[in-house]
């Protein structure tokens, strides 16, 4: 199920909205994820498979995915893929609990911008978001 939710600071400052988007077919992943991403007032969006966030109306305002890369019908990579074959070319960080070398190469030389293998440090994973939207802030 798609949820949208957004946190925004007393005072702060109107900025772009920028959504980050997390798709994971573990429900605890995704709202902690979703949690984080409100914690850093990000707007954020959450969809349990690829199939979900491509049907969604987020898409047209997504600045960032994080995704796991093993799920049902549309893995990460496919998902990634699927997107610069229509045009958007969403920067996408893939979560794995399965990482190899091999993969990891294949993803960051097709323009994945982060792989990290759960469970990771938050840290490298703000500073992965961060950087991933850092045009859209600037």
């Amino acid at each position: 199920m798609n949820k949208k939710t957004s946190v925004k600071r007393k005072g702060a400052e109107k900025r772009p909205e920028v959504v980050i988007s997390i798709i994971d077919d573990d429900e605890s992943v995704r709202e902690g994820l979703a949690g984080l991403m409100q914690f850093l007032e990000f707007d954020v969006a959450i969809f349990a498979s690829a199939a979900e966030f491509l049907a969604s109306t987020v898409l047209d305002k997504c600045a960032c995915i994080v995704s796991d890369v093993q799920m049902p019908q549309m893995t990460g990579f496919e998902l990634h893929g699927h997107l610069l074959a229509i045009g958007r070319d969403i920067p996408t960080i893939l979560i794995t609990a399965y990482p190899n070398d091999d993969a990891k190469a294949r993803a960051l030389s097709s323009g994945i911008v982060c792989y990290l293998r759960k469970p990771f440090d938050t840290k490298v994973l703000i500073e992965c978001i961060r950087s991933a939207i850092a045009p859209e802030t600037a």
